[in-house]
C-alpha cells in the first residue's frame, strides 16, 4: 500500500520551484522519480494538480488549493521534528502578510532581523492590502490595524499608530481649516483604503472625493499636491509637517492612537517561529515608528 505521504513533498517541491527540474534539483532527486510521484498523487486524488506544457508547468485551480494545505503539513512536520532537536529555536518557513506600507517600511527591516538571528528560518513576506484568510492560504501570522473582526484568530498587540489629518498649507489657504468633522462634507477628502476616517469619542466620517488610491505615498503626494484633505498614519508626513508643506486639521477631534496587531490562528500559537517573532516585533516596532 502506497503511503500517505507519497507525492506530496515532490508536489510541494515542484510548485515551490516553479518547475519539475528544479523541483528535483532541490528535492535530490530525478525528474523522472518527481514526476511519477506525482502522477500517483494525481490518480489515488483523482485529479489534476498541474498543468503541463512543452515549455512551462503550473499549479490547476485544484493544485492551488492543495498546496496551501500541503505546505502546511510538510512545514508542522519539520517544526514538529525541529522543536525535539532545536530546544524550541525558531525553524523553518515563516510566511507572513501585511500591508503595503506597514510592510515595506518597518515589518520587512524587522523579519530581516529576525531571520539573521535565527539560520533556521526561511522568510516568505506578502504585501496586500486586502485581509486575507491566513489559515486558508496558509499563513503563520499577518500584522493588522485598527479592529479586528475575525474572532477565530488570536491577536497580540505589538505596537501603536498615530492617526492625523492634514492638508497642504496651499490647500488650506484657497480652502480654509475644517473647524469640526461635519466641516468636511464641505471639502475635497483624499481617500486611501480606509473607507472610514476615525476621530475622537469614538465619532467617524466616511470621505468622499475624487482622488482615491490604496497607497498612502501616492495619497500623501495628493495632498502635498494640494489636492484636499486626508487622514493618514504620522510617519508618512512627520518631516512634511516639520517643513511646514502640511499643516494639521481638526486637532481637537484627533483619534486615539490605532493598535497594531500581530494575528495567527490557534494552531500557530505555540511554534518557535511565531511566538519568537511575536516577541520580536513587541520589542523593536514601537521603536522604529516612533523613531
Amino acid at each position: 500500500m502506497i503511503g500517505g505521504w507519497d507525492g506530496i513533498e515532490e508536489f510541494v517541491a515542484v510548485a515551490r520551484a516553479g518547475s519539475f527540474t528544479a523541483g528535483a534539483r532541490a528535492f535530490n532527486a530525478s525528474v523522472t522519480h518527481m514526476s511519477r510521484s506525482i502522477a500517483r498523487l494525481e490518480q489515488r486524488l483523482d485529479t489534476r494538480l498541474f498543468n503541463r506544457t512543452t515549455r512551462s508547468v503550473y499549479l490547476t485551480e485544484s493544485g492551488r488549493a492543495f498546496l496551501a494545505q500541503c505546505q502546511r503539513l510538510v512545514e508542522e512536520r519539520e517544526e514538529a521534528i525541529a522543536a525535539l532537536s532545536q530546544h524550541n529555536e525558531p525553524f523553518g518557513l515563516l510566511r507572513v502578510t501585511c500591508s503595503y506600507a506597514l510592510g515595506e517600511r518597518f515589518i520587512s527591516p524587522l523579519l530581516r532581523e529576525f531571520a539573521q538571528r535565527h539560520a533556521g528560518i526561511q522568510v516568505e513576506l506578502d504585501l496586500d492590502n486586502d485581509v486575507v484568510d491566513i489559515a486558508g492560504r496558509g499563513y503563520d501570522l499577518a500584522v493588522r490595524t485598527g479592529h479586528l473582526e475575525d474572532s477565530r484568530l488570536i491577536a497580540t498587540r505589538v505596537a501603536q499608530r498615530e492617526l492625523i489629518t492634514v492638508a497642504s498649507r496651499d490647500y488650506i489657504s484657497h480652502h480654509g481649516k475644517p473647524m469640526q468633522v461635519e466641516d468636511l462634507s464641505a471639502h475635497e477628502c483624499l481617500v486611501g483604503s480606509a473607507s472610514q476616517w476615525q476621530f475622537r469619542y469614538g465619532q467617524s466620517y466616511r470621505p468622499d472625493g475624487r482622488w482615491r488610491c490604496n497607497s498612502g505615498a501616492s495619497l500623501l503626494d495628493a495632498c502635498l499636491g494640494g489636492m484636499g484633505v486626508c487622514q493618514i498614519p504620522a510617519f508618512y508626513v512627520g518631516e512634511h509637517l516639520a517643513a511646514g508643506r502640511l499643516q494639521t486639521v481638526l486637532d481637537d477631534h484627533k483619534p486615539q492612537d490605532e493598535p497594531i496587531w500581530a494575528v495567527y490562528s490557534a494552531r500557530r500559537q505555540l511554534a518557535p517561529k511565531v511566538t519568537g517573532l511575536v516577541s520580536h516585533l513587541r520589542a523593536r516596532l514601537q521603536a522604529l515608528l516612533d523613531g
